[in-house]
């Protein structure tokens, strides 16, 4: 007999205003801002999020979302490209917005930044 049970699902917003952008592959683990655990316990860090953190240290943006409960990760950071800053899980901070000099928010009047 088979067991079966709901593993969840994801809903990630499209964030990307192009599909022409530079990334670069970071590792992340579970001291990261912006670790949120899911309803099965599981650590991870949402797509959209500004690596490594949402201020002047900003130098990218997370391309999907990852797990890091069993430890550190590799993923994408985008750090060239097109995005809409609306649909990121946390709004960029205006000092994030100042240091992604090479990443361009598309509707940054409909962004609300942080201090």
């Amino acid at each position: 007999m088979a067991y079966v049970f709901d593993k969840g699902t994801v809903e990630q917003k499209n964030f990307m205003a192009s599909e022409k952008f530079v990334s670069f592959s970071r590792q992340v683990d579970d001291t990261s801002y912006a670790v949120t655990t899911d309803k099965f316990g599981h650590k991870v860090i949402p797509a959209g999020t500004i690596y490594p953190t949402n201020d002047a240290k900003a130098e990218g943006i997370t391309i999907d979302e990852v797990d890091v409960t069993h430890g550190a990760q590799m993923v994408g950071v985008i750090v060239e490209g097109y995005l809409l800053g609306k649909r990121l899980p946390v709004a960029p901070a205006t000092d994030a917005i100042t240091a992604l000099k090479k990443i361009t928010f598309t509707d940054t009047d409909a962004t609300t930044a942080q201090a």
